[in-house]
Parts: structure tokens; sequence; C-alpha cells
């Protein structure tokens, strides 16, 4: 109680604390709250974020400089930042991990759903400092402010979002409800989405490289989703603490099983809070923790459980941020995490495992005039443990329980320097290491989603690499441009390559035997590079008294990479990407027109095919309605996607799913938004 007093604030500090705090601008991975123009970050808020919204997260990022999607089918689909995926890039709820099983295979979906989200932050580029070597790619940070950390201006306030239409025609909803009085703070939301099998262009499936019977649908791909949440905090001048528990479900086809449906349930509770102006050396404490449960299971046709997945995973995280020495400034922290594993069933091939890690970093910033500099360490000791099979298995895979320990060390050095008035250029050195994840360990058994047997390398060493950027930033007069030029150096990239040899499988039920080719990880040169260029420009604006303006904007993206130890392309990169828009707004309203083109993708290695390009139109339109109540606002928003009704394959796609799920055709997705 001593603590809620003083983090409480008289009502009258309450009704100037939330403008103030909702117009500063927290870029994920920058502790020290500084934004820079040149950095590589991306954020979805706002009417931008209601316009991109879709049912996945990596739907929902595709497309943003750097950022494709890994699109297994319209439900399973995280977000590949500069090529990197799976294991290589971290997914944070609110800034805590968000645990589930998404980076084992590309068929298990991402339990955080972008519904309820206000505010989404893509960091392009290593972020292992602060988040560890699973962020080598980058980091997703969807923020849904479950934790209050404002205090609220009123009673009530809230929002309501609906939605229908689209290539699967969806039905979907969101309320969120939060208010408070006193320094006590409350949030609470509730979503909900159904769709239909994905409708698309006329298109002819392509399964284990037979061509099927044309269709404009992709099969087993509906879905069903629904979850929630309650937190509740206290929230002053000084900081805040609260408490929250999100819960959430979902049902979906899986593609390349017409007769599979996955279950999906994750449950989730945090705890977070900051002190600040403590006034002596330390000048500010955050402090989060996080406990999740998750599990999955991959029901049959006959209705029978085939595998289930089940993941217990707990995250503490302390952070200090010291007193300014003179221009220097800096945070210091340390993070552990705890992740079991399990997978039982007829598809599991991997083990239960144990993975415990503990970390420490330092992030020090150097402000010099026109000159800022910063740097920072890490250090990691991770362990990763196989429980081996179980006494009684019939058919032994994974042998005795084993445990291996790393210890991965990452560092980087950034400068930005203002060289003119709006103009900013900057450049980042970093060494990342990362240690190798339980399945690339130890792994034994078929993937069915790759269509392949994986077999993992216990001896694996840890993953470096060796990160350089350049990075060019203006902004002015409605007016912004920005311009990085990057490449990640890999000396051991933990690869997934064919071997050559093919595995007899068993038949079952009378089926005759198979084989599948063996996948194998390895440890591997590789490099990656690539170029990310944004842009907006006001052409035009008439000015106050008869407000109407024209932008147009504009992004150009282009990733390539190579595993040098054999000379072959690194498989499923997105190609080079242009995306042109023009939107109109006046008082009211707002229209837009955009144009998507992806070329033609042939640098692949030999196990993959070449993906054709495709060029989409979109057209989108929102606007307020009258009906609107004091403080209150309503707006309409409308989407007509994919106009020309063109066939788009995904490139950054797995290739036993790429024939059977192009993108959705045309179709017209329609909503609501309420807030007050």
């Amino acid at each position: 109680m001593a603590l809620a007093a003083w983090l409480s604030v008289p009502a009258v500090h309450a009704q100037t604390a939330a403008p103030a705090a909702a117009q500063t601008v927290v870029i994920t991975g920058n502790p020290l709250g500084r934004e820079a123009a040149a950095a590589p970050v991306s954020v979805l808020a706002g009417s931008g974020l209601l316009l991109r919204r879709a049912g996945t997260l990596g739907e929902t990022l595709d497309g943003l400089p750097g950022v494709s999607a890994s699109g297994f089918g319209p439900n399973s689909s995280r977000p590949v930042i500069r090529g990197l995926d799976g294991d290589r890039v971290r997914l944070l709820d609110g800034g805590a991990a968000s645990i589930d099983a998404s980076n084992l295979s590309f068929d298990h979906a991402s339990a955080t759903d972008p519904l309820v989200a206000e505010r989404i932050e893509v960091l392009r580029g290593p972020a292992a400092l602060l988040y560890g070597g699973n962020a080598t790619g980058g980091v997703v940070n969807v923020i849904d402010n479950r934790i209050p950390r404002v205090v609220p201006v009123g009673a009530l306030s809230g929002r309501a979002e609906v939605r229908f239409g689209g290539a699967a025609a969806e039905r979907a909803g969101a309320v969120v409800l939060e208010g408070g009085a006193g320094g006590f703070a409350w949030h609470a939301d509730a979503h909900g989405r159904q769709a239909s099998d994905l409708r698309t262009p006329r298109y002819t499936p392509i399964e284990d490289g037979q061509a099927l019977e044309p269709t404009k649908r992709v099969r087993n791909s509906a879905a069903r989703t629904e979850g929630g949440a309650l937190g509740a905090g206290w929230v002053g001048a000084k900081g805040y603490l609260g408490a929250s528990f999100d819960t959430g479900e979902q049902r979906y086809g899986v593609t390349v099983e017409p007769d599979v449906i996955i279950r999906m349930k994750r449950d989730r509770s945090s705890l977070a809070g900051e002190l600040r102006a403590l006034g002596g050396p330390i000048a500010a404490i955050t402090a989060q923790a996080s406990h999740t449960r998750y599990r999955h299971d991959e029901v049959e046709g006959s209705g029978e459980i085939g595998t289930t997945f089940r993941s217990t995973g707990d995250e503490l995280r302390l952070q200090l941020r010291h007193a300014p020495l003179g221009p220097l400034q800096g945070v210091f922290g340390v993070q552990t995490e705890k992740l079991d594993f399990s997978a039982l069933g007829e598809e599991a091939f991997v083990p239960g495992t144990r993975t415990r890690s503990t970390a420490l970093f330092a992030l020090e910033e150097l402000d010099a005039g026109p000159v800022r500099l910063g740097f920072g360490l890490r250090t990691e000791r991770v362990r990763v443990a196989s429980v081996g099979d179980a006494p009684d298995a019939a058919e032994p895979r994974f042998g005795a329980a084993v445990e291996r320990r790393f210890s991965p060390r990452s560092a980087s050095v950034q400068a930005s320097l203002g060289t003119g008035p709006g103009w900013q250029l900057g450049a980042t050195l970093g060494h990342t290491e990362r240690a190798p994840a339980y399945y690339e360990l130890y792994a034994n058994g078929v993937h069915v989603a790759t269509a392949a047997y994986e077999r993992g390398d216990a001896t694996l060493p840890t993953e470096r690499s060796r990160h350089a950027e350049l990075g060019l930033g203006w902004s002015g007069a409605g007016s912004s441009l920005k311009f990085s030029l990057w490449q990640t150096r890999f000396a051991r990239y933990i690869a997934l390559d064919a071997t050559g040899v093919d595995i007899v499988v068993p038949g079952e039920n009378g089926d005759p035997d198979s084989s599948v080719p063996e996948y194998a990880f390895r440890s591997v040169g590789a490099r990656l590079q690539g170029l990310e260029l944004e842009g907006r420009t006001r052409l035009f604006d008439a000015g106050a008294g008869r407000p109407f303006a024209l932008e147009l904007s504009g992004s150009l993206d282009r990733v390539s990479g190579r595993n040098t130890s054999t000379g072959e392309a690194l498989p499923r990169l997105a190609p080079l990407r242009l995306r042109l828009a023009l939107q109109a707004q006046a008082e009211g309203w707002q229209a837009g027109v955009a144009l998507r083109h992806a070329a033609r993708q042939s640098r692949v290695p030999a196990t993959d095919t070449a993906t054709p390009g495709h060029t989409l139109l979109d057209l989108t339109a929102a606007g307020a309605l009258p009906m609107a109540w004091a403080g209150g606002r309503t707006q309409w928003f409308a989407k007509l996607s994919n106009v020309t009704d063109r066939v788009a394959i995904n490139a950054a796609a797995i290739d036993t799913v790429r024939g059977l799920s192009p993108a959705g055709g045309r179709a017209l997705s329609v909503g609501l938004r309420a807030t007050f």
C-alpha cells in the first residue's frame, strides 16, 4: 500500500499527464526513448494500422520496408525481417516475450492477435543487446495497454471495431474498455474473428509436384479466433505498477493437410512496473514478468488428436537507468527465461525439451552535440536439454537425455550525426551470437509442414554474425525520406539443408511405405545484404480554411542471401519489391490507391523453384460518421484488395504450401470503428 500511495497523484495531475504521455514516441529497442530519423524502424498506429490490420501478424506487417511474411496459408503467417524468420525474429507482447510454438513450424500460428493492438513497432536489424540472440533479424512489439501505463483522463473510455468481408469472408470484432480514478486504472478487452476458406483468382494448385484441379479456393483454410484480457494497476507521475491476464483460442485448418484442424490455446499472466525520478544514482527502474501456458492439438479428420504440443514459459526482466553522467546516459539490466516444451503424438519430430537462459546487458549513449554515440554489451548463459525417449517408447528416436550449454555474447556500436536541417546520418556495427534452438539440436522425424525428415545436430555451436548498416534520414515540411543499406555475415549460420538422402517412412492403416527427403541442421557460412528506401511528400495542401491534401508515398526494398559454404542462394527470400501510394485527405474523410509490385524470384537454391512476379492494386477509403457523442468519434473504413484479381505467389513461403495458397483475390472489406 505504501508503494501504491507513492505512485498515486492528485486528480489535477491526472488531467495533464495523459496528453503528454500520448505524444511520447518510444521506439522498441531504444530504452532511452530517443528517436532517430535514420533508424530502421516502422510504426503502425491509428488509421495506418486500421487499414492494414489482418487476421495474422505476418499478413498485417507484410509489405513494410524489409518485412515479408512466412505465409503458410492464410492462418499461419509470421513476420520475416530481412530474410530471417523463425527463431531469429523476436515477437513481443507489450515488451515481453510472446511464447507459443510458431517458431518451431510454419504451420503453427502465432498466438499474438493484431485485432486489439493499439500500436505495432517493428525494429529491422539486430536487437540482441536487449532481447537476446533470437532477435538477430529484428523485433516485432505488439502494444495493447493491457497493463495500464497512463493515468486515465475519465472514468470510462474505450473503442469498438467490427469488420466484414475480404477474400476470406471475415466477420471480426473487438472491444476495449478502460477507466479508473485516483491513480487506479483498469483495462478490459475482448475480440473474435471467423473466416471461411480463402477465395482466390482461378489457379492450379500444385501438391507434391503434381497439378490438381483448378480452383478459386484455398482448401482447409477456414478459421475461428477468440480471446480477451483483464488488467489493472496504479499509475502516477512517478511510475506505474500493474498486472494483466489474457487468454486466446484459435481453431484453423492446415492447407497442406486437407483433413487436419489445429486447436490452439494460450493463457498468459503478466506483471510490470516502473519507478521514475528516484533522485539518486539510479534514475529509473523498470521490471516485468510473465508466465505463459500454451497448448495446441492437431486434430485428424476422424476427430482423434494426432499430436499435442505444449509449452510453459516464464520471463523476468529488470532494467535500471542510471542518472546522467554529464553527456552519458545508459541502462543496464538482467533477463531470465525458462521454456519447457513437449510434443506427444505421431508427428512429434522433436523430443520434450527444457531451455533456460540468463543474460546481463548494458547500453550507453553519449550525446556530443551533433554527434551521438551508442554502445552496448550482452552476455548470456543458455542451457538446452532434451529429456530423450520415454522408457516405454515403442520406437525410440531421440536417444538418452542430454544437455548442451552455451555462452553467447553480443556487442554493438552506433553513431548518428545531424548533417543539416532535417538530415541525419546513422551507422551501426554489431556482433551477435545465438544459441541453437531446441529443434535445431534435437529434431529427428518427419516434419509434415516441410514434407521432409528433419534431423537436428546436438553438436551445433553458437550461431555467430556480424552486421553493418548505414542509414540516412530526412524530414521537413510534410515530407520525409529514409534509406538503409545493410549487410549481415554469418560465420556460423544454422541452416536446414538437404542431405541428398531419402528416408523411407512406413505407411499407416494399410497405406504403402513412402519416402521423404532428409534435411539436416548444419552450421555453414552465409551472407545477407539488402537495401530499404521509403519516403513521402505532400503534393498539394490547400491550407487552412479549405482543408484538402494530396500525399504521395512509396517504398523499395531488396534482400539477397547466399550460403557461402555451397555458393547457393538462401531459401525463402522476398524478391525486389516496390510500393507506391497516393492518398487524398480532407476534413472527415480520406481515400487512397496503392500499387504493390514484387519481381520474379529466381535466385533460389537447387531444392526450390522460382516464383513469378506480380503487381497488385488496392483501393482504400475512410471517413467520419455524423453519429458522434461528446468526446467520441465514429469512423467507417473500406478496402478493395487486388482490384485486378491477379494471382500472387509468396516467395517467402516454403515450397510445400506455395503452390497451394496464393494471396486472396479481388474482395471488398468494410468496417466501423468507434472511440469514446
